[in-house]
């Protein structure tokens, strides 16, 4: 190909991305882009074993790759090469059918429209009885959302849209203006990155109550049909309303990440937290009602970390602080206390939110600070009240969006 400056130039992509560059190529009017594949991965090597790599065959033509890159860079592009042919993302039809529940059921499978999980069919019916949890138009456009933005293309989805896939996890009505607004947010459940990363949603205010979120016993687990249906309607949003999750060009997990299938959904305890809730941190009053977004890594009990010991007097101050220390900095870190917990750091002098970040923000035994700023750090509360539990995770905070406006 030639760069904009009229240089030549010629793309360098290991392996396993050649469904996502033919892809995006396409989509891009340059379907016959010259690239040059090689072996996959290309960090954690010995220079002697990345010299042997680019002296040997490109693993897609069996071509030696320095010769291959020079006839790229220097073979006049012919009428094949100089195709500017691209092709249009879809979402699907408006409607399938007629056919069948068992036909519609594996037909969505094929699509990739779902979780793989059995749905419930957004019939024209049931879309109307969702609709009604809103105020908004239909056709109002929400949101857009790409499997990694700056990657691939955004797409945009409107209320209808949002409906159908909540409608297909099994929400209620009531539930819509919290699964509208993660789709606002714009944040998509599944990424495309080969680190598989995990995706949580924090949500506070009158809306726990009045949807029954889960927020005492198993908060963080399936045990509240709010809970468990608006984290799988955000993955089933992000698949088609982000075009996420095709394995080989949108999808690129090299384990993958559990928690992709419903998510991480956290209802803070604010009742029996001595700290203010997450959403008035943020800026919000304590009566509304709102979503915080987050990624990273996910989240595991402290008693996975060494610092986390079950001792006789319990310190959870300093085994946070030292836990932190030990957390990767790409995504900071997060505690999620029981309350319990959270209630014994207060008796133990930290009676402010803010201040107690402050305190977990300097690192023991660093000059600097182990994080790039004190918004690195984020303490939640929810759970319940039966023993001294908690866990922490590299999570890192992204926006947050009013429920409020879309009732």
């Amino acid at each position: 190909m030639e760069s904009r400056l009229g240089i030549p130039a010629v793309a360098l992509i290991t392996e396993h991305f050649i469904k996502l560059v033919k892809e995006n190529t396409a989509k891009k009017g340059m379907p016959n882009l010259r690239v040059t594949y090689v072996p996959s991965p290309v960090w954690g090597k010995t220079a002697d074993r990345l010299r042997a790599d680019l002296e040997g065959k490109s693993p897609i033509t069996g071509e030696l790759i320095m010769p291959e890159i020079i006839a790229h860079l220097t073979k006049p592009l012919n009428k094949e090469d100089s195709s500017n042919a691209s092709i249009e993302q879809s979402a699907g039809p408006a409607e399938f059918g007629p056919a069948g529940e068992d036909e519609l059921q594996q037909l969505f499978i094929d699509k990739r429209m779902t979780d793989y999980l059995p749905i419930v069919l957004p019939t024209k019916e049931r879309v109307a009885e969702m609709l009604k949890g809103t105020s908004h138009a239909p056709d109002e456009i929400v949101g857009k959302m790409a499997s990694t933005p700056l990657v691939f293309e955004n797409w945009t989805y409107d209320v209808r849209t949002v409906a159908i896939n909540a409608v297909m996890a099994g929400a209620k009505p009531e539930y819509l203006p919290v699964i509208l607004a993660i789709a606002e947010s714009g944040t998509e459940s599944i990424s495309s990155s080969d680190n598989s990363f995990a995706r949580a949603v924090v949500i506070n205010g009158p809306i726990r109550d009045e949807i029954g979120l889960n927020y005492e016993n198993g908060a963080m687990g399936p045990f509240s049909h709010a809970n468990s249906t608006i984290g799988r309607a955000w993955t089933l949003i992000s698949l088609n309303g982000g075009n996420a999750g095709k394995v080989g060009t949108t999808y690129m997990g090299v384990v993958g990440n559990p928690t992709n299938w419903t998510n991480i959904v956290i209802a803070e305890n604010e009742g029996a937290s001595p700290w203010k809730p997450f959403h008035v941190q943020k800026g919000f009053k304590p009566g509304e009602s709102v979503i915080s977004t987050f990624t990273g890594w996910g989240v595991i009990s402290a008693k996975n970390s060494v610092h986390g010991l079950w001792v006789k007097e319990m310190d959870f101050a300093g085994q946070l602080k030292n836990i932190f220390s030990t957390q990767d900095q790409m995504f900071g870190a997060v505690a999620v206390l029981s309350p319990t917990v959270a209630n014994y750091l207060k008796e133990a002098g930290h009676t402010d939110i803010d201040k107690l970040i402050d305190w977990l923000y300097q690192s023991p035994g660093e000059a600097q600070p182990h994080f790039r700023g004190k918004g690195s750090i984020n303490v939640l509360v929810t759970g319940g009240y039966n023993n001294l539990y908690y866990d922490y995770g590299g999570m890192r905070y992204g926006n947050s969006i009013s429920v409020d406006k879309w009732r």
